[in-house]
């Protein structure tokens, strides 16, 4: 069995206090509390300054790195978004929509991380909790924050699993987590749900630091808005995604600013020391060198040929008799600049609610969602006489080509509206089968915990 615990030795999660141990490094997550000889110190969290620093390590180093990779590159190679243009296996089997059981980016990447991320908030929460000496405005922010990380680690793995094991407490019962069962994931959603109806109640509308680095109540609605709609609760989604728009706290700046790390479309960005971007760093080639990712052709081909998505978030560089459609969004690929990876962008509450009032028959508030995202993009209105059904694969297309290379978006789309055997069906004939919607429970995560069931099609 693969130990993940060796492969995160030594990596402590609360950046700028290292020296106080607070929380352990990454065992598999059949481990998910902290070894039995290891202690959870309450001590960070008596004062504002180090329960701070320790919430600052959910949104940096390894951890948060490795999740947002996690949750881009791979989903994005499942659906027909984006491809991996190096001989590599493990890719492969993402592009090909054929996982086996011991896929180690599956493993160590998707799973692993995630839940990292979600023992780290279980054990940020339960330390603020009974903190009885922190400021209650720091406090309320903190906590707002750590049920902020864990809903979307959950919605993550709900996504990408299916079932998964659901823990919402600290370290202390180490042996009960090592053999919890899989959570269905109806559960899984209504426990995302509630997070993120308390990290609103939790978090102020300002945000706490420069440059959206960390959540406010904006981030945590949006997140929400998704929530809802991806749980078919249509007047929420719409209800949600209302409340961000009707702020006027944010904008839709021309397509060539929008990724730029003082963009004021960006809800919410996973802030870095260099400026440079995990996806800019992976996106963008050297002059004469085949990019580490590129576009599928069918989606490059699939903009209208006006639209300013295309003339300003893709490229195409030739390397011999192919082209490669690389991602152009981020524009800073080494050295320093001005970049930071978005996460949450307020293009998404128009095109959440738009799909929202579409769902409940009303065609003309969702069509003027969708035009104001299309008008940004310098394209026409959508014709006035489309259906129901029209206007819902007119959204579909709206966010294939306004989120592609971010986040999964479109892996998650198409399995969420159950359009993946009709899309991937005819891209992959070869190799798509229903089954593959969900990723493979890690078979090392099975041999250690038996009580973890497998997914079918596995």
């Amino acid at each position: 069995m693969i130990n993940i615990h060796k492969k995160f030795k030594g990596v402590f999660w609360a950046t700028a206090i290292t020296s106080l141990s607070l929380f352990s490094s990454c065992e598999s997550f059949v481990e998910l509390g902290a070894p039995p000889t290891q202690v959870v110190s309450e001590d960070v969290f008596k004062a504002d300054a180090t329960a701070s620093s320790a919430i600052l390590g959910l949104y940096s180093g390894t951890n948060m790195s490795q999740f947002v990779q996690g949750c881009t590159f791979f989903p994005g190679m499942s659906a027909d978004d984006i491809q991996y243009n190096a001989a590599n296996t493990s890719y492969d089997e993402f592009e090909n929509n054929a996982l086996s059981t011991n896929n180690s980016l599956v493993e160590n990447t998707i799973w692993a991380y995630s839940y990292q991320q979600i023992k780290n908030a279980n054990n940020a929460i339960s330390g603020l909790n009974k903190s009885q000496t922190l400021t209650p405005t720091v406090k309320e922010q903190l906590l707002g924050e750590a049920k902020f990380v864990r809903a979307l680690s959950y919605f993550y793995l709900v996504n990408l699993f299916g079932d998964v094991p659901m823990s919402l407490t600290p370290d202390a019962d180490y042996e009960a987590k090592a053999s919890l069962p899989r959570t269905p994931a109806t559960a899984i959603w209504a426990q995302i749900i509630t997070d993120l109806k308390e990290a609103q109640a939790h978090l102020p509308v300002t945000y706490v630091g420069t440059f959206k680095g960390r959540v406010n109540k904006h981030a945590a609605t949006t997140l929400l808005a998704r929530a809802y709609l991806y749980s078919k609760d249509w007047a929420n989604a719409e209800s949600q995604a209302s409340q961000v728009i009707t702020a006027q706290a944010y904008t839709l700046p021309a397509p060539a600013d929008a990724f730029v790390n003082t963009s004021n479309e960006i809800i919410w960005q996973v802030a870095n020391t260099t400026g440079v971007s995990i996806f800019g760093g992976n996106y963008l080639a050297a002059t004469g060198v085949i990019p580490a990712f590129s576009l599928y052709d069918t989606l490059y081909k699939s903009f209208e040929e006006v639209d300013l998505r295309k003339t300003n978030w893709t490229g195409v560089t030739k390397i011999g008799t192919n082209n490669y459609y690389f991602i152009n969004k981020y524009k800073v690929r080494t050295g320093t600049g001005n970049e930071y990876s978005v996460a949450l962008r307020f293009a998404e509450l128009y095109l959440i609610r738009s799909e929202a009032a579409a769902q409940q028959g009303k065609l003309t508030e969702a069509k003027a969602d969708a035009d104001i995202i299309r008008k940004r993009a310098g394209l026409p209105a959508l014709s006035s006489s489309l259906t129901k059904e029209q206007l819902l694969l007119a959204i579909e297309q709206e966010r294939k080509v306004e989120f592609f290379g971010e986040w999964g978006h479109r892996w998650l789309d198409l399995k969420r509206t159950n359009r993946a055997d009709a899309v991937l069906g005819g891209l992959k004939p070869k190799t798509w089968k229903s089954t593959a919607s969900l990723y493979p429970i890690p078979e090392n995560q099975r041999l250690a915990n038996r009580n973890l069931t497998q997914n079918s099609g596995y």
